[in-house]
Order: structure tokens, then sequence, then C-alpha cells
């Protein structure tokens, strides 16, 4: 059946292309919490990163504190991040904005959601970067090449995509 299943949406991808946008809603308290960057189109801040998670905390003004944590170079040392990310205006849909420096915000776009928020994948309008992320530290590799194909049908160069390192996530 995953064959099957795996032949279809390889097939759909190769005659079909889906747009870039975002999903039609996320539940911000569901989507809070931790997440695991298992692959990604590392940004120029990513490359050379491993095993990265990412905590968001919804706060009282309506956007998550992130704190961001990887293992940076071949030493091994230990690296952390924090930011902001914030629903643009008007929207329950994907679309966010991150902060990492204040004023400047990038696009940071839910593109894809598991239905039990047990996996999403986070993008940019011009497919400048792509992270799919998981609440475990693995993901099925069906399921894996499910969301790549689907990911490259929306236009994103899903070559580049590396492993972050993870157990099962090779």
């Amino acid at each position: 059946m995953k064959a099957v299943c795996i032949l279809l949406i390889s097939f759909f991808t190769l005659f079909t292309t889906l747009p870039n946008k975002t999903v039609a809603y996320v539940d911000s308290k569901r989507f809070g919490g931790t997440w695991y960057s298992l692959y990604s189109i590392p940004t120029m801040f990513d490359k050379g990163s491993r095993e990265t998670t990412t905590h968001y905390t919804l706060n009282k003004d309506g956007y998550y504190d992130v704190v961001t944590t990887c293992i940076k170079n071949e030493k091994g040392e230990l690296r952390t991040v924090k930011s902001k990310i914030f629903r643009v205006d008007g929207t329950t849909d994907g679309q966010m904005k991150a902060q990492f420096i204040w004023p400047i915000k990038i696009d940071y776009w839910v593109v894809d959601l598991a239905p039990d928020y047990s996996w999403a994948v986070v993008g940019h309008p011009d497919h400048r970067f792509l992270f799919i992320m998981s609440r475990k530290p693995e993901m099925d590799k069906a399921l894996h090449e499910q969301i790549v194909a689907k990911c490259k049908a929306m236009g994103y160069p899903v070559e580049k995509l590396v492993s972050q390192g993870f157990k099962g996530a090779e």
C-alpha cells in the first residue's frame, strides 16, 4: 500500500504543480510546543547546524516566543537563539512572520501540517528555505517521501534538503 501511495504521489508531482501557499488554518495553541527540525533547506544562519529543536511558547500578546537550540560545528557546541513568530494580522492561516532582530520580520509560512499536528512544513513564499518538522526526532520514511514530493510540486528545490542528524532522519 505504501508503494502504491508513493507511486501515486510521484506521478502526481510529475504532472502537476501545486501553488506555494499556506495551509488554510493553524490552531495557535496546538502549534505551540517543541518541534524537531528533521530536514531543511537551511538559511545562512542554519548552515552547519544539526539536531535542531525549536520550542514555541504562545504568550498573552498572541505571538510566539521561540527558543531554537542546535549543535553547531564539529566541536559539538550548543547554540541557542531566541526569536519571535507573529501571525499576519487578521489571518488564521499559516501566514506568519519571524523576527530575529527588531524591527526586521521575514515571511514564515506553514505550507503543510498534519491534522494531528504531529508534523509541519515551514517554507517561504520565494522558496528561500524549507523546514520539515516533527514532534518526534524521527519520521516514517514513506511519510517523509510524501512530504518531499509535495514540497517539490510546490516549487521548493528539495535536492537542497539536508538531514538535521536525528535518528531516523538520515
